[in-house]
């Protein structure tokens, strides 16, 4: 909200961040406020304190006067967007403004693209509504006869795909540019979509229902998780409603039959909005003028990667580490499609979380297998929201002859992990790939991300151990290099810590800087203000949610907190630790959350090449001293700039990082 809010972020760049908000609220009542609401159902659930001492009930509560002032803030902030757009000679318009020559248009692209994809629903009294899925936005229709018994309503889904986007250019004058959404040329059509009723007056009112989106499955023993993770996709589709938007014109009575339908039994499950919903579809808006949008360079290639050669004989010689998107993720492509086809490689290992929906880390897999190379695959099922996707995966790998392996029930592989065997020289050589991000090329390029090739023998044999403990998951094995959840990264982590304590208090050089999406563990967060009290110093860039307190006397005065939103997203994990000024530096795809050194397959792996240790200590550098894009995180949860101060030049890091590396790479 606050990058939408902010006019120095190119325009439309404002209305995708209002898009990102939209999507993410959307699914912080799917997964957070459904929880709360099932919890609230149970008499415990209503009586028992949580944590803050709020009861599910109050806790209910407050949020929803937060959600309320942010709704009325982003209405605004929508608002004052489009009419900065419009100065721009951009134009988004509604029915009533269409030119008679738009409105041929939108009939001519009702009758071609809109229409075929229609259904709508007659709302009768005594039958049952079909079931409506959320995901999607409505039109509630009134049609009002010349008594109340001859009103009549009814439902049309407002259909959304790539052949059918939300948002229609339309033809314009030299220089401007109209945009229609796909609800106004529905209503521009009502007529001729109820042609077979008579009314007097008709009208169209948006709405939007948000479900459960809890995955559910039954304890059958003699299901596997495959099946049940099937059965539980196909559930979900059914969960329960709790909450519907509805435009705040909508007619009493056709909202009432609408709640009636849809089991809607409290106030507070409904949310009085704008005549528009399902705004993450802005993140899809037209890039009809680019220079209103963020400028994104070009990747700069690793030095040490060329064109049309060999990246695994790089990697026997040295380490290589890449920066997403500074760096292109088509290296990590082309690393496993040479892996697919050289004759002297045996077996590729991979955990798959997130995947592109048309992957081509699915199709070089493939390939691989193809090519006689025995494949192994982790999916990663309860991937929550594309369990459906990686379904989908695994019926492909599996026809294609690549050996599928999931995880325990209990047990969620986020760990981004591969391993290349490979015969020389009569011996079996190990390549290793560790990332923090998943392997998916279209959030790469949008994802802040690290990645290292590594054929270090001893990381490479915790890597292959990974891999034997996936496929044996009763099995323990001990690991020497590698921190990996959920049996040795909490302690390794509390070690590091300490080890930062003890310097302190012998007034020694410590310090702990840490990078990672959020930081919500308490043992961590007790840590941390027990290294503070030490006089540790304790820098961290969390870009969520951040459960620490920091700058508080005596607590946390030595904790310094700061997040980074920009144009990418902020998804790196970096952890530096003094270590007696021999720094231990570790990158991974754990958080510091207890569901990521508790209840998943995470790996952190040390660095180990010097010169791979200075670039990482320079990123955090470049990023702890953003000025243009950092927030402070302080008790007051303000999320105050950072600006620069008198005298001081500003420093954007994401375009600095850009910098860094080029000016590495003309160096090499």
């Amino acid at each position: 909200m606050q990058e939408a809010r902010d006019p120095n972020v190119p325009l439309m760049q404002r209305l995708q961040f209002l898009g990102i908000y939209s999507n993410n609220q959307d699914e912080f009542f799917k997964v957070r406020i459904a929880n709360l609401m099932r919890l609230n159902r149970t008499k415990s659930g209503r009586q028992q304190p949580l944590i803050g001492g709020y009861t599910s009930e109050t806790l209910l509560e407050a949020i929803d006067k937060r959600v309320k002032a942010s709704q009325d803030m982003f209405a605004e902030t929508y608002r004052t967007v489009l009419a900065e757009m419009e100065a721009e000679n951009i134009f988004v318009i509604d029915e009533h403004r269409l030119t008679e020559e738009q409105k041929e248009f939108c009939r001519e692209y009702f009758a071609t693209v809109i229409s075929p994809r229609l259904v709508p629903l007659i709302i009768r009294k005594s039958v049952k509504l079909p079931f409506l899925p959320d995901g999607h936005c409505y039109l509630g229709i009134k049609m009002t006869g010349t008594n109340e018994k001859s009103t009549r309503y009814a439902i049309i889904r407002i259909p959304t795909s790539s052949a059918c986007p939300r948002f229609i250019v339309l033809p314009s004058t030299e220089g401007r540019h109209d945009i229609v959404f796909m609800d106004d040329i529905i209503r521009l059509m009502i007529d001729d979509i109820f042609f077979m009723f008579s009314y007097r007056t008709i009208s169209a009112h948006a709405f939007k229902i948000t479900r459960d989106a809890e995955l559910s499955y039954d304890d059958d023993v003699s299901k596997s998780l495959f099946e049940k993770i099937s059965e539980g996709v196909s559930n979900r589709s059914n969960g329960s409603p709790i909450r519907i938007i509805y435009d705040r014109e909508m007619p009493n009575d056709l909202l009432n039959i609408l709640t009636r339908k849809l089991n809607l039994k409290s106030e507070e499950m409904l949310a009085p909005g704008e005549r528009y919903h399902q705004m993450k579809d802005l993140m899809k808006f037209p890039k009809i003028r680019p220079d209103l949008l963020n400028a994104v360079p070009q990747p700069i290639y690793h030095p040490y990667i060329l064109p049309f050669s060999s990246i695994l004989k790089v990697i026997r010689h040295k380490d290589i580490f890449l920066n997403y998107p500074y760096h292109p993720f088509q290296h990590f492509i082309d690393f496993l499609r040479e892996a697919a086809v050289d004759p002297q490689v045996d077996s590729i290992y991979i955990t798959l979380y997130r995947t592109a929906e048309h992957s081509k880390v699915i199709n070089t897999l493939i390939n691989a297998a193809k090519n006689g190379k025995q494949v192994i695959v982790l999916v990663e099922l309860k991937a929550r929201f594309d369990e459906e996707q990686n379904i989908e995966h695994t019926d492909l790998l599996q026809r294609e002859g690549v050996k599928v392996i999931h995880s325990m029930e209990d047990l969620k592989v986020h760990s981004k992990i591969v391993l290349v065997e490979r015969h020389e020289g009569g011996q079996n050589k190990r390549y290793a790939y560790i990332g923090t991000g998943n392997f998916n090329e279209n959030t790469a390029s949008i994802y802040s991300d690290f990645g290292l090739f590594t054929c270090h023998k001893g990381i490479t044999e915790d890597v292959y151990n990974v891999f034997l403990f996936l496929m044996n998951t009763h099995k323990e094995f001990r690991f020497k290099h590698l921190l990996v959840s959920p049996y040795y990264m909490r302690k390794k982590f509390t070690e590091l810590i300490d080890k930062e304590i003890e310097q302190a208090r012998k007034k020694r050089p410590a310090y702990i800087y840490a990078k990672c999406n959020s930081l919500t563990d308490e043992k961590i967060i007790k840590k941390l203000y027990e290294a503070s009290q030490a006089g540790v110093e304790v820098r961290l860039i969390i870009r969520g949610a951040c459960c620490l307190l920091p700058e508080t006397t005596p607590v946390s005065q030595h904790i310094r907190a700061i997040s980074i939103v920009d144009k990418y997203l902020e998804h790196a994990r970096l952890f530096i630790f003094c270590n007696g000024n021999n720094e231990q530096i570790y990158i991974g795809s754990a958080d510091w959350m207890s569901r990521n050194l508790d209840r998943r397959v995470e790996v952190c792996t040390p660095i180990l090449n010097s010169q791979i240790k200075k670039i990482l200590r320079k990123f955090f550098s470049i990023q702890w001293h953003d000025n243009i894009k950092a927030r402070t995180l302080v008790p007051e949860l303000q999320n105050t700039y950072i600006n620069p101060l008198p005298g001081e030049m500003p420093l954007r890091s994401q375009t600095a990082l850009f910098d860094y590396y080029k000016e590495l790479s003309n160096r090499e």
